[in-house]
């Protein structure tokens, strides 16, 4: 069998919190609290132990050590005292994939109608992977891929497959 076109590595030990306010009026208490700028739109920002990624108009998600969820679910709550904010601890909910190596935008692109290889640094993709939801971003040298657990073993083997060379995945 042929070397694999990318490796496909399931990430544990991070965290995930979902934070839905407005980002207007919230932004700076919460970019204070990650200790990262707040995204553009459809965008990403980090500092290598943490990501926060917008999701939508009055939606981040805010990515990091798993060990640090608590302390960061707390402090955010405090900082959004008294706005319309909503703070929830996704972690178990969400499950990581990092694409890896030379060809990891070719098996993206094989599942996902994303440009893979012309996305940009810092720009979150939501689409679909084959038939399930996921978050796509530049991680390193390849790809961040976040879907929900409850389709976890779904999406850890179609991007195994996708990373078969010559298999021949379409996107959905």
């Amino acid at each position: 069998m042929a070397d694999p076109m990318a490796t496909v590595t399931r990430q544990t030990g991070l965290g995930m919190i979902t934070i839905r306010a407005d980002l207007d009026r919230a932004g700076d208490a919460i970019a204070e609290v990650a200790g990262l700028a707040i995204p553009d739109v459809t965008g990403i920002t980090g500092d290598g132990s943490r990501a926060l990624g917008w999701m939508s108009p009055d939606e981040l998600l805010l990515i990091l050590p798993a060990s640090e969820v608590a302390e960061a679910k707390q402090a955010l709550e405090q900082a959004l005292t008294g706005e319309h904010a909503l703070v929830v601890d996704m972690s178990n909910a969400r499950a990581v994939f990092d694409v890896s190596g030379p060809h990891a935008a070719d098996v993206i692109a094989k599942l996902a109608p994303v440009d893979a290889a012309a996305m940009p640094q810092g720009h979150l993709r939501r689409t679909r992977a084959a038939q399930t939801a996921a978050a796509i971003w530049r991680q390193g040298g390849g790809f961040r891929v976040i879907g929900f657990r409850s389709t976890a073993d779904y999406l850890g083997l179609i991007l195994q497959n996708a990373a078969i060379p010559g298999s021949q995945l379409a996107p959905r």
